[in-house]
């Protein structure tokens, strides 16, 4: 259905119909945002145990418990990139139930793997095969292209932001309260969510993608640089793809830093950074579940666009120059608005290719976010390092102000999406 206002249009339909604002959720739809959301949670999870699962492989100290999560996650990330285009192009070849299918008995079996692991080294190889499981989200992202109308991908986008929100609330406090009962509880709690899924899927998630728009799978699609490079050659699609880049990286400061930051500035406790935190998913799934819908339909998808991207620069700047806590909690609504980008920019990409290039394209765009994952938290923690150390000026929100001159550059790109 086509919902328009004030000579407004929105890119943002489908058996997951956007009726004016208002989703109609289907069964697969449902299944597609539980999936992302045991995603979340599976990632979430491991927040508040990594200290004691550390321990438990036998890091000798805190610091040294850090760098080993630390590569863990850049692990987990780098699989990701490796893998993304792949999994995506094979959605593209094969269908999507499979490869959906098979990526949560993945996932299931990562979880099994990461509750019996007794080394670090078993740890971070159940991370990498949770990054190449991550092909849950490219190839959910490339159902919902299949599945919606180019006017409503925006809202569909933005319901799968809603569901990572929720599950980046849930998985946290999961991960904490499990815990208690014994150090693996959350895994086999994770694995037993992603096993039911799977069963849910397979009795209710049709295939999306017709044979006749499938296209074949070829040697060229195992090099995941080649199916960046060709991303980037189809016409249109190099500004949304740069713009999504640059927004993942400078978004990146919140996961990487907000705990360090928190402390330094405001003394805050692992309560308290945990209370922030679940404060934020709750606000980001409030944003991208219902601001983003009556927004795209208000104002269309480019204005809303700027809007976020306003709120991004806003909410950077605000948290970097914050010195009082009743600041950060007067501009976190604010920056909870810039995670309307991101689907945005994801809808504006998927709107550039054909139906046979979805999965392609999604796998490209998590690929450039893994490597994001990768490289920004390296320089943003040594911005943080530089301007905490006592050497020079003290200004432990640099990190912040960086990433605002991020967003603040890809303004004239975004300009360039106007339709």
């Amino acid at each position: 259905m086509r919902c328009e206002a004030a000579g407004h249009k929105s890119l943002v339909s489908t058996d997951v119909q956007v009726s004016c604002g208002a989703m109609k959720l289907s069964g697969p739809f449902l299944f597609i945002l539980a999936t992302l959301m045991i995603d979340a949670i599976g990632v979430g999870i491991v927040f508040p145990i990594m200290p004691d699962l550390m321990d438990r492989v036998g890091a000798s100290s805190t610091a040294e418990g850090a760098l080993w999560g630390g590569i863990m996650m850049s692990a987990y990330a780098a699989a990701m990139f490796l893998f993304g285009p792949i999994i995506g192009s094979l959605s593209d070849a094969f269908g999507r139930r499979p490869v959906l299918i098979a990526a949560l008995v993945t996932l299931a079996l990562d979880y099994v793997i990461m509750a019996l692991a007794q080394s670090y080294w078993m740890l971070l190889v159940g991370r990498v095969i949770a990054g190449m499981a991550g092909a849950t989200y490219i190839t959910a992202t490339a159902y919902i292209s299949d599945i919606s109308k180019p006017h409503e991908r925006s809202a569909a986008f933005g319901m799968i932001g809603a569901a990572f929100g929720i599950g980046f609330v849930f998985g946290p406090a999961l991960g904490g309260l499990a815990s208690g009962v014994h150090i693996t509880a959350p895994f086999w709690i994770a694995a037993v969510l992603a096993t039911l899924n799977v069963i849910f899927g397979i009795f209710i998630l049709p295939e999306s993608l017709p044979r006749a728009k499938r296209r074949p799978f070829g040697r060229r699609d195992l090099n995941p640089f080649g199916s960046i490079i060709r991303a980037f050659a189809m016409p249109g699609l190099a500004i949304p793809l740069i713009c999504i880049f640059v927004f993942e990286f400078a978004n990146m400061v919140y996961p990487t830093l907000w705990a360090f930051w928190g402390r330094e500035v405001f003394g805050w406790d692992g309560f308290t950074i945990g209370l922030t935190l679940s404060a934020y998913g709750i606000l980001i799934a409030g944003v991208q579940a219902g601001v983003l819908p009556q927004l795209t339909k208000r104002y269309g998808d480019y204005n809303t666009l700027l809007i976020a991207v306003a709120a991004a620069v806003a909410g950077l700047l605000g948290f970097g120059f914050s010195t009082a806590a009743w600041a950060v909690a007067l501009v976190l609504p604010i920056a909870t608005l810039a995670d309307m980008a991101p689907p945005l920019m994801t809808a504006f990409a998927a709107n550039r290719v054909g139906e046979d290039s979805q999965g392609l394209v999604q796998g490209v765009i998590a690929s450039l976010a893994s490597v994001a994952a990768v490289v920004a938290p390296l320089a943003l923690t040594a911005v943080f390092e530089r301007f905490v150390s006592g050497d020079g000026l003290y200004f432990p929100g640099a990190p912040f102000v960086i990433a605002a001159v991020l967003v603040i550059i890809t303004i004239p790109l975004v300009r360039r999406l106007r339709p």
